[in-house]
């Protein structure tokens, strides 16, 4: 990445537009958030973070989380803001699909703004510029080393920091995937000595849960979890009913998927959430060398990460596990 040249495109009177992923999480709200106000701190005049649709309600007291335009809630305001942007910086995915078909047909639209990517999945699109690693923990570690690069003279401050370190922790699951490096806690280290109150974050996240979720977190380990391929293999699953007698709202799956891949002796593990009849997403996990990014590009429309990816499928949610399984057995012996 060439920061001389991405400082010609950063000044003061920068058209500037900061885009992340749909259905955001830690990761992406936390990087958008944060570089968003390192960019305000560094007196761009002119920076509008837009996000495709709405992020988990645990995520509301993050600093700047307020400045975030919702595209799908002002659809007219942020293709004002595509439309004009000179400089597009683009956050935590690797395509422009992953923002959502709506939101992607205005940004290629826009054909004369220079582009950006900070990201860590693998694969990713051309883009002018790229700060792409694959084996970084987060886009949020990402954003980090860019405002460091950018401007070093320029302190990160708490409420930078509060967001960053949000990133890092949800995309590292509190820094116990292998994802994490001496780089991840040296970062982290640095927000402690700045007195970033880390214990306040994690509570935050970690102990923001309703009534209606762990119920809801409950009945899909007693009743929705199935365990296969001699205990290698496992999933969860959702139903749109499920999720609606449950007072299912946005965030309260978020970290299901994980739960089928603590058990012992499992190595690969799935959640199937139906986003409406005849639509499901799904979230892999693995362990080791079971690689869960090659296996969603190859059957679930989607990919990530080495160990954790996602993917969508239009069917229905008795197909989509069908497919699962009839899959799985063959790409665990590979």
């Amino acid at each position: 990445m060439n920061y001389s040249v991405i400082r010609t495109w950063l000044t003061p009177d920068a058209n500037v537009v900061l885009t992340t992923h749909k259905s955001p999480d830690g990761d992406a709200i936390g990087s958008i958030a944060g570089l968003y106000l390192f960019l305000k701190k560094l007196g761009l005049k002119k920076v509008t973070p837009v996000v495709p649709d709405a992020a988990p309600e645990f995520l509301d007291s993050l600093p700047g989380k307020q400045e975030l335009c919702f595209f799908s809630d002002s659809e007219e305001e942020a293709t004002k803001a595509i439309r004009e942007a000179e400089v597009f910086i683009h956050l935590d995915f690797n395509t422009l699909s992953r923002v959502g078909e709506d939101m992607a047909s205005v940004l290629r639209e826009n054909t004369n703004a220079k582009t950006i990517l900070i990201d860590h999945h693998q694969q990713p699109d051309e883009f002018d510029e790229m700060l792409s690693v694959t084996t970084a923990s987060s886009t949020a570690e990402l954003v980090y080393e860019f405002c460091k690069s950018l401007a070093p003279d320029t302190e990160i401050d708490l409420d930078i920091a509060a967001n960053l370190y949000t990133g890092i922790i949800t995309d590292t699951g509190s820094f116990r995937y292998s994802s994490t490096g001496a780089n991840t806690h040296a970062i982290a280290a640095e927000f402690h000595k700045l007195g970033l109150n880390t214990a306040g974050i994690h509570q935050m996240i970690y102990d923001s849960s309703s009534f209606h979720r762990l119920k809801l977190i409950g009945y899909a380990l007693s009743e929705k979890m199935e365990v296969f391929e001699d205990g290698k293999a496992s999933l969860i699953s959702l139903t749109q009913e499920e999720l609606t007698s449950h007072n299912y709202i946005k965030g309260d799956t978020e970290g299901l998927v994980n739960y089928g891949l603590s058990m012992a002796g499992v190595e690969v593990t799935a959640f199937f959430k139906e986003a409406e009849v005849g639509s499901v997403k799904i979230s892999f996990r693995s362990k080791n060398d079971v690689d869960v990014n090659q296996f969603a590009r190859s059957f679930f429309n989607g990919g990530g990460h080495k160990n954790a990816a996602g993917g969508k499928v239009e069917l229905p949610i008795n197909e989509a596990i069908a497919l699962y399984k009839e899959n799985i057995a063959a790409w665990l012996s590979k």
